[in-house]
């Protein structure tokens, strides 16, 4: 005999049917007067994490929000990540009333906001501004012309008729999703050194996680405890097993064994995209041979990068 319950599936069932943890975001979008609109949201993730020409996030929304019409209009947006403290989530929930204007809420908000950065750095690209006491922010551009959804039009407040598209643009009659590139990611310095400098359990940002909308009455979240650390268990590949990979990737350049020493703790799944990495390396440098000195010199390079993003 099963230990569980059946729960009815319903509308909105990672909420009313599943105790689901999300994160909480404030998204910034371009009214049509210029200014900039806030609305919460839970419903974003990564969607495409590697192996294409572009990250993105994924977002779903009511199609008739103010955020979904300022994204089918000008096709950008700012996801501002919040603190945890009861204040700043209680002004997130007041600016999440479907049907208020962003000329009536956004006068009585207390949230700061600045420029863009890549405004900043490129005043014809017309951005909304971000939160200035947000932890991280990232700079997305909507993909409009995935799943042929760059005929998606605002203007309608009351449902789109069909037909609709399968993951991008307008989904449903009241649903839309959004592919949003990743253009920027913007963090606070001290958040930012923990990244590149590594991370302790002190250094992690104090973000709510919601559990959404409830009983008719509350939105719910919880604050951030201490972080715990799971000791990742390392599986060492052979020599043999790395070096078969290796000799794959290109037929004319090579790795020397102790190059590949040096590879050997990579899991398996990011082995390729590892060893075809240092293969672009060797092609702009003129190396036929990549010794040790050389993944040295390879690594270092990586870690300027992210330094630098």
């Amino acid at each position: 005999m099963s230990s569980f319950e059946n729960l009815r599936i319903v509308d909105n069932f990672y909420q009313t049917s599943l105790f689901f943890p999300m994160p909480t975001v404030i998204i910034s979008t371009l009214c049509e007067d210029g200014s900039t609109n806030l609305g919460p949201y839970s419903l974003v993730q990564p969607y495409y994490v590697a192996g294409k020409d572009y990250y993105a996030m994924l977002l779903s929304c009511r199609n008739s929000s103010n955020t979904a019409q300022n994204i089918l209009r000008t096709g950008k947006c700012a996801l501002n990540f919040i603190d945890d403290k009861p204040a700043t989530f209680k002004e997130a929930v007041k600016l999440s009333w479907p049907g208020d204007k962003p000329s009536e809420k956004m006068p009585k908000c207390k949230f700061k906001l600045e420029p863009s950065l890549l405004q900043e750095e490129n005043p014809d690209d017309i951005r909304p501004q971000v939160m200035t006491d947000a932890i991280q922010v990232i700079e997305c551009t909507w993909m409009r012309e995935l799943d042929g959804a760059d005929k998606d039009l605002p203007g309608e407040l009351n449902g789109y008729d069909g037909p609709y598209h399968d993951f991008n643009g307008i989904t449903s009659k009241f649903g839309a999703h959004f592919i949003l590139r990743v253009d920027k990611i913007l963090m606070k310095k001290k958040y930012k050194d923990a990244i590149i400098n590594g991370v302790r359990a002190k250094d992690f940002p104090a973000l709510p996680v919601d559990y959404g909308y409830r009983d008719s009455k509350n939105f719910w979240f919880h604050r951030k405890t201490r972080m715990r650390a799971e000791l990742l268990q390392m599986r060492q590949a052979s020599l043999e097993s790395v070096r078969y990979a290796a000799d794959r990737v290109d037929d004319k350049i090579k790795f020397t064994d102790d190059a590949l020493m040096t590879i050997l703790n990579v899991p398996r799944v990011f082995l390729s995209l590892v060893l075809k990495g240092c293969v672009d390396w060797a092609r702009e440098n003129n190396v036929t041979l990549i010794t040790a000195e050389h993944m040295k010199i390879i690594n270092d390079k990586r870690a300027k990068e992210k330094n630098k993003k």
